[in-house]
């Protein structure tokens, strides 16, 4: 299913983009993986469906792909769940299950989990990226060996009509050297970084 809907998703991003530019970082082989990105479009999951098919799909690295989603956006969009999305209901006493059921699939080699940690859509030029708390409670109920991954996705359009679309990776280390403060200015600096090699704009004063 996966490697089904990676290649429609190639075509149609042919067609429908300028260019999608992949800026790699170092991935660690037999170790799960989280991916985390920048929320801020409907295609947020497409292009790290695309991502994960170009970088990550290999024999020692990811194997099986899972997307913690709101429970609300699944019943509205009864696709998701084919497409490896299990729910999550912030403030509910399920939500521990949620947390759970993540670190469990994290604990085994080749599983990959996108992650959004705004938990909100916010334009892809913040300059700040606000991680919630979910985050580190899923981090630290992992038993297995687990790579963190940040991607700033940028889009742009310059003097193409169509939009190019700039994926911005960082390696943010592994669950055993996790500290949830220094991850999240890391991953901010970084964002800033990433808008500043990507964006064009005039010197502000």
């Amino acid at each position: 299913m996966f490697k089904l809907l990676a290649r429609l998703l190639n075509f149609y991003f042919k067609w429908r983009f300028n260019k999608l530019v992949i800026r790699e970082a170092d991935i660690k082989p037999n170790h799960s993986y989280i991916l985390m990105c920048n929320h801020f479009s409907f295609l947020d999951g497409f292009w790290a469906y695309y991502l994960c098919n170009k970088l990550l799909w290999k024999p020692d690295g990811m194997k099986r792909l899972f997307i913690m989603s709101l429970k609300r956006q699944i019943e509205l969009n009864w696709w998701m769940k084919y497409t490896g999305n299990f729910s999550i209901e912030p403030r509910k006493k399920s939500m521990l299950e949620s947390f759970d059921y993540a670190a469990e699939v994290l604990s085994e080699p080749g599983s990959l989990l996108l992650f959004f940690p705004q938990a909100n859509l916010e334009s892809c030029h913040v300059r700040n990226i606000d991680f919630q708390d979910g985050l580190y409670e899923i981090v630290t109920r992992i038993k297995g060996n687990c790579q963190l991954i940040w991607c700033s996705n940028i889009v742009e359009y310059f003097e193409s009509i169509k939009p190019s679309v700039y994926m911005n990776m960082l390696d943010c280390g592994t669950n055993r050297d996790f500290n949830f403060e220094e991850l999240k200015l890391k991953v901010n600096q970084f964002h800033k970084e990433a808008l500043a090699r990507t964006v064009r704009y005039t010197k502000e004063g």
